[in-house]
């Protein structure tokens, strides 16, 4: 019988989960001389009137303001942007306390994000470190003047959910069609051990497909204003919901803790039950 411990993961969104707001609206955004509300505006009219879905829309916009604006989009450039981003309560200590906890219930942790916003710019940010796997939106850059050049891999909000599965079959190379979608004897990580954490509307696909395969879904939103998820709960979409509070003893907290806890007892009980009786 295998001694592995069992593995938790947790995969959550950024915008607005982890971080204040847009990850654009930190850094990118105000060197561009705008406000977010400009930024945004502008994209959604270009949305509208090309008929863009909406992340390549942001992702163009950005190329456009930042080349008008004669800034070098450079990736060492979308990395600094990075660095401002700011977070809710608890985020820059929650992934050590959780995965300490995690080690005194005999569980491995493991952290991955699932974003439609810019890996580049995660990338440069306080706790990018603390991902097994970052998905994002991507750029190509050209390779003698490090440039953007056009977008190389974009997550809307409905692509997001095969990452749930990539995630299940440690088949984590974006580009692998084949290993996602082979049928593995095995997954590395069962369903039932895995969260999704997210803000709301945009994550409803994710949020319901790790809950219908026996999964946890968890809603947060910024404190005080929990209408603004609500109804996720009220309709069966998410298993729970919660303010965007990291901090130890804090709802997430408990709730996340609760989840690992009953993956340590349910692996002791099978555990228990394939054991031989004639074993001391």
């Amino acid at each position: 019988m295998s001694n592995k411990k069992p593995i938790v993961a947790i995969l959550y969104d950024f915008d607005s989960t982890l971080s204040k707001s847009d990850m654009q609206n930190f850094g990118f955004i105000p060197s561009l001389g705008m406000t977010p509300s400009e930024f945004w505006e502008q994209t959604t009219i270009f949305s509208k009137e090309t008929g863009c879905e909406r992340t390549l829309s942001y992702l163009y916009t950005m190329l456009k303001l930042a080349k008008e604006k004669g800034i070098s989009m450079t990736k060492d450039y979308l990395y600094q942007m990075g660095k401002p981003i700011e977070f809710f309560p608890g985020v820059l200590s929650w992934f050590s306390r959780i995965n300490e906890y995690g080690r005194e219930q005999g569980v491995q942790v493991e952290h991955y994000l699932v974003s439609s916003g810019n890996k580049e710019i995660v990338e440069g940010s306080q706790i990018a470190h603390e991902f097994k796997q970052i998905y994002g939106c991507e750029y190509y850059f050209d390779e003698k003047t490090g440039e953007v050049v056009w977008p190389k891999l974009v997550i809307n909000y409905t692509q997001k959910t095969q990452y749930f599965f990539r995630i299940a079959k440690g088949a984590y190379d974006a580009t692998d069609d084949e290993s996602v979608n082979a049928k593995a004897p095995k997954k590395r990580i069962p369903y039932s051990n895995m969260i999704y954490i997210g803000d709301g509307m945009t994550d409803i696909p994710s949020m319901i497909i790790v809950k219908n395969n026996g999964g946890k879904s968890i809603a947060v939103y910024p404190q005080g204003k929990e209408e603004k998820v609500q109804s996720l709960y009220e309709d069966g979409r998410v298993n729970y919901v919660c303010a965007a509070n990291y901090r130890e003893g804090s709802r997430m907290d408990k709730i996340v803790k609760l989840i690992i806890k009953s993956v340590a007892l349910q692996t002791q009980l099978e555990i228990n039950e394939n054991r031989n009786p004639f074993q001391d």
